[in-house]
């Protein structure tokens, strides 16, 4: 590979943050939902209500980010789609993880009763903050299709680089489902109800708008498409060998938050609202660092579409160069605004101490995870999903083994020491996967 297609300029930095800067702002909208309940519940009086509010999203993350693949997959095989610039596989793109979508979103509504049952007796929440969460599961569950359905839509958005759609149909979403919380809550007095109608409310709004949006602006097009087109059996073979492999990393990530939900249940209502607290704050940041590895998804699946080694290898440093200065950006500003981002979420002031007392911990994600999180969007990019399986299963082992030897010592700070080993785990082990990946984009012909 010669030198001087590798060579970084700045017209470079600027392409890729002209499209990084709008795909994290969309991405920081996907955990407001959550965010949004979670601070609203924290206006109430009692902690059982972060904590009831925080399992029953605990319950739909499980849900829906176990099915993440959807989102991910699609931005991938969209923006391949997009390099190679056939419009029917673009369109393509879309339509085959809706279908795949919208039965998972029926099924799931279908089976609400036993996935409820199971949730509640694995995480065994106590009598009040059970009946809370509840209250908010029997409400949002109904949302399902919708939900899943958002999900493909944002995915061939961001992988077709239409950032700026993408964006304002999540500000969409977002802003209702905040207008209607506080309405439902500070003004009709609800509680768990009111934010998850609100919620439900603001993700049926938001899958309906999309899809008029799509059909009259002509970003889909199904004219000239037949159904034996689009259930092709060999596409989504295809298509379903990468979501397995996405189903397995995902898998391990909801197991990870299910433990720690777990383990701080056994330390009493006030350190799971604590936790609760941190890991909204965890997952900001996440989807914050997740903004530049889309960025990344996007370029390296128009790499691929076009041949263009060279694409590929400035992406691969430029996602790694703002990506790592985020994350010591986000890890300054944790550790010098402590107070005001617990603040964000609960006035209750026992939870805002216990935040407080582990907050170091959240600040040690950033740097220990973005490089993990960066990969995991080049290898999406490629659609080459069996490192991002492997890399999640090492780290899950390294994190039960951490947990076994730290919790009984250490406590609550055992959970969250396992849990930024995980952290780590996910950059390294997938690093590991690295160079067999240059192997592979360096035997594209440009």
């Amino acid at each position: 590979m010669q030198e001087k297609t590798t060579v970084i300029g700045l017209a470079d930095h600027k392409k890729f943050m002209a499209l990084a800067v709008p795909l994290t702002i969309a991405t920081l909208t996907t955990p407001l939902l959550g965010v949004v309940d979670t601070a609203i519940m924290g206006r109430l009086p009692q902690a059982a209500y972060i904590g009831g509010v925080s399992i029953a999203v605990l319950i739909f993350n499980t849900l829906y980010w176990i099915l993440g693949f959807l989102r991910v997959s699609t931005s991938g095989f969209s923006a391949q789609a997009v390099g190679t610039g056939d419009k029917q596989a673009i369109t393509l793109a879309l339509l085959r993880p809706m279908v795949i979508a919208v039965s998972l979103g029926l099924l799931i509504v279908a089976l609400q009763w036993p996935i409820k049952q199971i949730a509640f007796a694995l995480l065994s929440p106590s009598g009040t903050v059970g009946a809370i969460a509840a209250a908010y599961y029997d409400i949002r569950i109904w949302s399902a299709p919708f939900t899943l359905g958002n999900y493909v839509i944002a995915g061939w958005l961001m992988g077709r680089a239409k950032v700026k759609l993408s964006l304002a149909l999540q500000i969409f979403m977002n802003v209702l489902n905040m207008l209607l919380a506080v309405l439902f809550v500070a003004g009709l007095g609800m509680t768990a109800e009111g934010v998850a109608a609100a919620t439900l409310i603001a993700e049926i709004a938001a899958a309906i708008v999309s899809a008029v949006i799509l059909l009259r602006t002509g970003a889909v097009d199904v004219h000239n498409l037949s159904l034996k087109t689009v259930i092709d059996p060999a596409a989504f073979i295809q298509m379903m060998k990468v979501n397995r492999d996405l189903f397995i990393r995902t898998a391990c990530l909801l197991t990870v938050y299910n433990c720690l939900a777990a383990y701080g249940l056994r330390y009493g209502d006030t350190i799971l609202a604590g936790n609760a607290v941190l890991m909204q704050l965890h997952f900001v940041m996440a989807y914050f660092l997740s903004g530049f590895a889309n960025a990344g998804t996007v370029l390296v699946g128009q790499a691929i579409g076009e041949k263009n080694k060279a694409l590929y290898v400035k992406t691969v440093r430029l996602t790694a160069f703002w990506g790592g200065i985020t994350a010591l950006l986000l890890t300054a500003i944790v550790g010098l605004f402590q107070r005001p981002l617990i603040e964000l979420f609960t006035t209750i002031v026992e939870v805002q101490q216990v935040a407080l007392q582990y907050m170091f911990w959240i600040a040690l994600f950033p740097p220990a995870a973005f490089w993990g999180l960066q990969l995991y969007g080049i290898f999406v990019g490629a659609t080459l999903a069996a490192p991002i399986r492997n890399s999640l299963l090492y780290s899950l082992a390294t994190y039960f083994v951490c947990l076994w030897l730290a919790v009984p010592g250490m406590g609550n700070h055992g959970i969250w020491l396992a849990f930024t080993v995980f952290s780590l785990g996910r950059s390294v082990f997938l690093w590991i996967y690295l160079p067999g990946l240059n192997r592979r984009m360096g035997k594209m012909t440009a």
